[in-house]
């Protein structure tokens, strides 16, 4: 599985490439060049089949949050 992540500095944006038994791979990019190594490892949107930020995490969808169990009140 390969995670790109967009990293910051106070001066620079870079990208970074990983991938398991890999070093890490990172390098200054635009965000223009950033969001294109995101498409092409199919990592900007959901696609059927693939895994990604948008199939793990829900990202995109109208998909409501699962609601937080009530609280229960303590009397005493």
């Amino acid at each position: 599985m390969v995670v790109i992540r967009r990293l910051t500095d106070r001066s620079r944006a870079y990208t970074g490439i990983f991938l398991q038994g890999e070093p890490p791979r990172i390098f200054p990019t635009s965000d223009a060049e950033h969001g294109r190594i995101l498409q092409i490892y199919k990592q900007d949107r959901p696609y059927t089949g693939i895994v990604n930020d948008f199939s793990e995490y829900a990202l995109g969808s109208d998909a409501p949050l699962p609601a937080a169990p009530p609280v229960q009140a303590v009397e005493g």
